[in-house]
C-alpha cells in the first residue's frame, strides 16, 4: 500500500489530535505545507510527520 502525499484537514486535525483552528493555525505559522486540488486544500504529510517529529 502506498502511503498518501496529502490529506485533508480534518484528517490531518485526527492524526495529530488537534482541532481544525489549530491546523488552520499551523498552516498560517508556515509549519504545515498545503495545496490546492480543486477547491480543496490539502496538507502535505511530510509537513505533517516534521511537525510531530517523526521525521
Amino acid at each position: 500500500m502506498v502511503d498518501p502525499l496529502a490529506i485533508s484537514i480534518n484528517d490531518t486535525a485526527k492524526v495529530l489530535g488537534v482541532g481544525r483552528t489549530t491546523v488552520y493555525g499551523f498552516i498560517n505559522d508556515g509549519r504545515l505545507e498545503t495545496f490546492k486540488l480543486g477547491r480543496r486544500t490539502l496538507v502535505r504529510t511530510a509537513s505533517i510527520r516534521r511537525l510531530a517529529g517523526t521525521d
